[in-house]
């Protein structure tokens, strides 16, 4: 495997008692994401907009579940999530990013909604 080429996610497997995916990668790296965090940082036009200027940010999503993961050729997979959000293609990349990158993209997203005043929990 070449440096620039993203592990290959080798398993995933969601527990729904403690909202986490779990994905396993070819390279031997595994990294455990919430729900919540798959959710906010979806890969969605909706989501993330068409730019950075015209990202959406999600606020209330902290109890959102993903109801199923339906796998995209050998290359990703859609998040259904129980708030009827079903339109991102988390590709392996993406998801590796989003491992690798949890312990930035994680603090940036709440500060972000601090600053907005928004809530993780709809009833907060």
């Amino acid at each position: 495997m070449s440096k620039t080429q993203t592990p290959i996610l080798k398993d995933i497997s969601y527990h729904k008692k403690s909202k986490v995916l779990e994905l396993s990668f070819d390279n031997g790296e595994n990294f455990n994401l919430t729900a919540e965090y798959l959710r906010v940082y979806s890969p969605s036009a909706e989501v993330r907009g068409h730019s950075p200027e015209s990202a959406t940010l999600q606020v209330g999503k902290g109890d959102v579940e993903i109801t199923g993961i339906e796998p995209v050729g050998n290359y990703a997979v859609v998040l259904r999530f129980d708030d009827n959000h079903d339109t991102g293609i988390y590709d392996w990349t993406y998801l590796y990013q989003l491992g690798k990158n949890y312990a930035t993209m994680w603090p940036e997203y709440l500060e972000k909604l601090e600053k907005a005043g928004g809530k993780r929990r709809p009833d907060a």
